[in-house]
């Protein structure tokens, strides 16, 4: 585990880390994450990766981040109807509890396994 310090972030020609790297928050115009691609209808499109942002930790590894040009992105590509339905099942079958075969109107928890009340059945005396 390599402890880094905020100035071990600033690697702005790649000699130390082999990429660009920059510290968080300040990457300079005309990079942007994946995140950042995304909300601006954006996808990275096959391009390399064109630096990193990293975000110094006490005791752990440093989170990472890598920055892909703008400017080479694509527009994210449309939801298909078939994407849209396979979306639908696939969330309805995450509802469905396995037990009763009822929609629980959540996400069954993966610890449970079941809905709620499947779970933690109400005992026959109301306690």
């Amino acid at each position: 585990m390599s402890r880094i310090k905020w100035a071990d972030c600033f690697d702005p020609l790649g000699r130390v880390h082999g990429l660009p790297t920059f510290p968080w928050r300040l990457a300079p115009d005309g990079l942007a994450t994946r995140r950042q691609l995304r909300a601006l209808g954006l996808r990275p499109g096959g391009q390399d990766i064109a630096g990193q942002v990293l975000r110094p930790r006490r005791r752990r590894d440093p989170l990472t981040a890598f920055l892909y040009r703008v400017d080479r992105a694509l527009p994210v590509r449309p939801m298909t109807p078939a994407k849209t339905a396979a979306l639908a099942k696939a969330n309805a079958t995450r509802r469905t509890c396995p037990e009763c075969r009822r929609d629980a109107g959540y996400v069954i928890p993966v610890s449970l396994g079941m809905c709620v009340p499947c779970a933690y059945p109400e005992p026959p005396d109301g306690r």
